[in-house]
């Protein structure tokens, strides 16, 4: 696993934070209708290729992993944070989950029918999206697809302090423009057939960007 000075400060921002992390997020079942609705999408898409499991890419403590599942899907989790993962085992015993990094999956080429990076990638700095997306294009099978969720912005660097349940742990991310997520998704080889902006409001904090995308064949 690729290990540079911003995963090793993710990491351990997110194992202060994991329990308090845990606790705060919403159940899948507890997301607006679009959201649900999204991630519906992407299980219908990927079941109908049936080309391989979906790995959970930044799984935090396994709810959306297991909600992937109960839609069908044969689904695991990975995540940076060794904490964040026993929570995921522990919660959900029956499913597979293991430390790693999107910048270096430990998963062979062409393996994947689907990835879902679901507010993940915004600790990664800009210049090594890149890195992640060629690694999502490597693992994935011809046709598999991608589901990516994530805040957007004006080029905002954003960073904090102090975390869930006001701990001490700093943590650094970035908002890009939504046009310049979907070109980068492409210049990785990736074909986007679908972007969604959710605008603030309604329990929506700031602009909130889908993407779909796919392998081509």
């Amino acid at each position: 696993m690729t290990d540079t000075a911003y995963l090793a400060g993710v990491r351990e921002s997110y194992d202060t934070v994991a329990a308090d992390y845990a606790a705060s997020i919403k159940a899948p079942a507890e997301l607006d209708p679009l959201s649900r609705a999204m991630l519906a999408a992407f299980a219908e898409l990927v079941q109908a290729t049936g080309r391989g499991p979906v790995a959970d890419v930044g799984c935090g403590p396994g709810k959306v992993t297991a909600h992937l599942t109960d839609l069908g899907l044969s689904a695991f989790g990975i995540d940076v944070s060794s904490k964040m993962i026993e929570l995921a085992r522990e919660a959900y015993p029956h499913l597979r989950f293991s430390v790693g990094s999107m910048t270096a999956l430990e998963i062979g080429d062409d393996d994947l029918g689907g990835i879902l990076a679901y507010y993940s990638t915004h600790h990664t700095p800009p210049e090594l999206l890149p890195v992640v997306f060629t690694e999502f294009h490597r693992t994935l099978a011809p046709g598999g697809h991608l589901m990516l969720v994530c805040r957007v912005g004006k080029d905002e660097h954003l960073r904090r302090t102090v975390a869930y349940g006001d701990h001490s742990a700093p943590f650094e991310s970035y908002r890009l423009p939504a046009d310049r997520i979907s070109e980068l998704l492409q210049q990785a080889g990736l074909v986007v057939t679908a972007q969604l902006a959710h605008t603030p409001g309604h329990g929506v904090k700031g602009t909130i960007a889908s993407f779909m995308a796919h392998k081509p064949e």
